[in-house]
């Protein structure tokens, strides 16, 4: 958090796009190294299922809605105010806060920690490391790249990264196979549950992200908004996203979380067919406002399902390995969703082809909600094949409640965990 303001104060004085586009790839390294050990701590600290460890998580994923959402806003008030780089110095402002704050409220990790020396960077899995990361980086680019090109598709260096990525990408996949300290265990994507669990997160963020940054585009290009007006358009996924989240923690150990993913996935599927049939002249309130409250469901409800499933399958020791294959799944399904949402983009904004209820203007746009909602329509087809029931303890357990009431005097006496744990363990083989 600490280089993020760093690197977002330096943003704020760059000189050229380059620059900046540069500085952003350092600031998405240092935001995403955060992730990981936030959820590992999360996973170490509530390691036994228990309602308490539902509403740890929930607030952990109500995150998401609220820093998209607030900062968009806060981006929108100081580029009003003070020009596009005072967005860049109020993110530095508030990252050097929370790195002060953190020093004093992230808790202490506890886990078994590997010392520094050349035995252990052996164990790093750098080859495997550097092949996903520019096999995403390659074919994302060649998506992007492929309909702008000179000679369109076709061209050498489109080609050459589309062909090289997706070869990186296969070799990633084998190495991790083969290597003994793997970046992705593969031997986890046997669980079914789990592979279908991240399957319909990553089906669900493939479509969320583009989605998100082009129906805020669509404000600004073609109903010609300010920043500022563009991000009060969207609190309301803030305030939805809170709300479902604080949901979420109470339902997840008393609703199917079968039943909870058949809920957001047919969220997230009305939702882009919304956004897909809004026009020009359409009504704010009848499109997109709803879409933004499904939109929100969705993603907020599939998060929670996955994460709890993810962090439950892993022990103590490996949780911000948990951690990371969540965080990493899906923000690589966010950036290769980027780069088939803007091919799409490009091609149909230089021939646009979809039926005249669209105007040309509206056209390229449409046709990425129309490529999210084919995802979710998709995700939306794999819920049968899950098997998961409620996650988090047994309604009417006593003994969990008796856990979760140790727990958080855990919080305040750290000492009691081993009797926190004692009485969870004696309650799991009756609570399931």
């Amino acid at each position: 958090m600490f280089l993020f303001a760093v690197f977002a104060l330096a943003a704020g004085f760059s000189q050229s796009a380059i620059t900046l586009d540069v500085l952003s790839g350092i600031l998405g390294l240092t935001s995403a190294s955060a992730v990981p050990p936030a959820a590992g701590l999360l996973g170490v600290c509530y390691d036994k299922p228990s309602k308490r460890k539902n509403a740890a998580f929930a607030c952990f994923s109500a995150g998401n809605p609220l820093g998209f959402v607030m900062g968009t806003i806060f981006g929108g008030i100081a580029t009003n105010l003070f020009g596009w780089r005072a967005s860049y110095w109020l993110m530095a402002i508030i990252f050097f806060l929370f790195s002060v704050i953190g020093i004093w409220t992230v808790p202490r990790d506890v886990t078994d920690k590997e010392p520094l020396n050349m035995e252990t960077l052996k164990r790093f899995d750098l080859l495997g490391t550097v092949m996903i990361i520019f096999g995403i980086g390659m074919f994302s680019a060649a998506l992007s790249l492929g309909e702008t090109a000179p000679n369109g598709w076709p061209t050498g260096y489109v080609l050459a990264l589309l062909i090289v990525g997706i070869a990186l990408m296969i070799a990633f996949v084998f190495w991790d196979l083969w290597f003994k300290y793997p970046l992705v265990p593969m031997g986890i994507w046997r669980d079914r549950d789990f592979s279908l669990c991240l399957a319909i997160l990553m089906c669900g963020f493939v479509a969320f992200t583009p989605g998100g940054f082009f129906i805020a585009l669509y404000f600004q290009d073609v109903w010609h908004q300010s920043a500022l007006m563009v991000a009060v358009r969207i609190l309301p996924m803030a305030v939805v996203g809170t709300v479902v989240n604080i949901i979420a923690a109470l339902v997840l150990h008393r609703v199917s979380n079968k039943l909870l993913m058949l809920i957001a996935t047919a969220a997230y599927t009305i939702a882009f067919l919304l956004f897909a049939l809004n026009r020009h002249d359409s009504s704010y309130w009848t499109f997109c406002f709803p879409a933004f409250v499904l939109m929100v469901i969705g993603a907020d409800i599939e998060f929670n399902v996955a994460n709890m499933y993810v962090m439950s399958s892993m022990p103590a020791s490996q949780q911000s390995i948990a951690g990371s294959i969540f965080q990493t799944v899906a923000k690589l399904c966010m950036t290769l969703g980027f780069g088939i949402a803007t091919a799409v983009f490009n091609a149909v904004q230089q021939r646009p082809s979809l039926a005249s209820y669209w105007d040309p203007v509206t056209q390229p746009y449409a046709a990425t909600f129309w490529l999210g909602m084919a995802f979710s329509a998709f995700s939306l087809c794999l819920v049968p094949f899950l098997t998961i029931g409620t996650q988090g303890g047994k309604i009417g357990s006593k003994e969990i409640s008796k856990g979760d009431e140790a727990y958080e005097a855990m919080d305040e006496h750290p000492e009691k965990r081993a009797e926190a744990e004692a009485i969870v363990d004696q309650a799991l083989p009756t609570a399931g």
